[in-house]
């Protein structure tokens, strides 16, 4: 058996450099070995394949039943509320880019007369919306 040190001391040592490499990655992503859009383009394949694996393999929900609701519900409230405000100030353009061709949409739909309340017709005001929805998205993914 080849000597290793104790599981204590990895993961010790582990948080004591990685907590340490902040301007690593800042470094790394600003300048990266190779074009990160041409790689992951190129890994497409190799993305579909792991992912179709996964699937027979039922990864997903194994994953799910080794973790467990305690603790995604620990890690998330640990992570999460801090870093909540920031992130949803950080995505604010990204927001508007992306529902803004959905609100568009919206705006323009023609939709039929609202019913009394309880009315079957209205029904058919919520389905003309969701389609135009739906194909919105559809024509944006080129699906």
């Amino acid at each position: 058996m080849p000597p290793i040190k104790s599981l204590d001391r990895i993961s010790k040592k582990w948080i004591e450099k990685a907590s340490q490499a902040q301007g690593e990655y800042t470094e790394g992503i600003q300048n990266p070995k190779t074009d990160w859009m041409r790689a992951t383009a190129a890994a497409e394949t190799n993305y579909e394949q792991g992912v179709q694996k996964a699937i027979q393999n039922k990864r997903f929900g194994k994953g799910v039943a080794k973790s467990g609701s305690q603790k995604w519900q620990a890690n998330s409230l640990a992570k999460g509320p801090s870093r909540w405000a920031e992130g949803i100030a950080l995505s604010a353009d990204e927001y508007q880019k992306g529902f803004s061709p959905f609100r568009d949409v919206i705006e323009k739909i023609v939709l039929p007369p609202r019913g009394p309340k309880g009315d079957p017709k209205n029904l058919q005001r919520v389905i003309i919306l969701a389609k135009a929805l739906h194909d919105a998205k559809l024509a944006r993914t080129g699906s």
